[in-house]
């Protein structure tokens, strides 16, 4: 089963999400800006064929390290993604 990860980077810490090919969500957890963990939390699922990461100011450090990982890494353009349209639960 493919897998597609998307991680929201912050300055401290971010937020990752696991989705499958169908969109359902496997997994989404907030992590410390950590290499390490963030690499062995994608490494615990079988098959993730592609890491979405936003391009914010800080994203270099984390695409060194998912692309050194052998992940295949996208940059996502914040200006050019299409603004969430519906409520946001809080």
């Amino acid at each position: 089963m493919q897998l597609y990860a998307g991680i929201d980077l912050h300055a401290s810490n971010n937020f990752v999400a696991v989705i499958d090919a169908d969109g359902k969500r496997v997994f989404k957890k907030k992590l410390p800006n950590e290499a390490e963990l963030i690499l062995s939390v994608l490494g615990s699922f079988e098959e993730v064929a592609g890491v979405v990461v936003e391009s914010t100011f800080n994203w270099y450090w984390l695409v060194d390290h998912l692309g050194e990982a052998g992940h295949r890494v996208h940059l996502a353009n914040p200006a050019a993604i299409q603004k969430y349209s519906g409520l946001k639960a809080l």
